[in-house]
């Protein structure tokens, strides 16, 4: 029964979202992390990524896209994926599985509509560089 699957709390892993300016155009590029602030390394880790939301009084919503990344050492990030900036006027929701030993984490992060903006840049723990941080 469903009350008897255990619910595991997801600590000291974030997700952000990180400017990177292109030194051919001069233009910034947008880059999806994944952060893993623990002391031990995460596992089989599975990030399912999707947009949603409406545009000009339309309903939009992008393909689902999937990553799996095998390890993620201690106190270390990983690159997910790009983001367009046109995408940043609707929610952005990315769902996050791994493995730590046999015991299997998950959690959804969502970058809400409009969040992803200078007014709400933040020092990006272990990465070093500006930008929208969800823990």
């Amino acid at each position: 029964m469903i009350k008897d699957i255990p619910s595991l709390k997801v600590e000291d892993i974030a997700l952000a979202a990180i400017p990177t300016q292109n030194t051919e155009t001069g233009e910034d590029e947008w880059y999806i992390y994944l952060i893993n602030k623990k002391n031990e390394s995460i596992e089989n880790v599975l990030v399912s990524s999707k947009g949603y939301g409406t545009i000009s009084s339309e309903k939009v919503e992008t393909s689902v896209l999937r990553h799996h990344i095998q390890i993620i050492p201690p106190l270390s990030f990983a690159k997910i994926e790009p983001i367009m900036p046109e995408l940043f006027a609707i929610s952005n929701q990315y769902w996050v599985s791994f493995y730590i030993g046999s015991q299997i984490f998950d959690k959804k992060y969502v970058f809400v509509a409009e969040s992803i903006q200078p007014k709400n840049y933040t020092e990006i723990p272990l990465i070093g560089k500006k930008g929208i941080l969800l823990s």
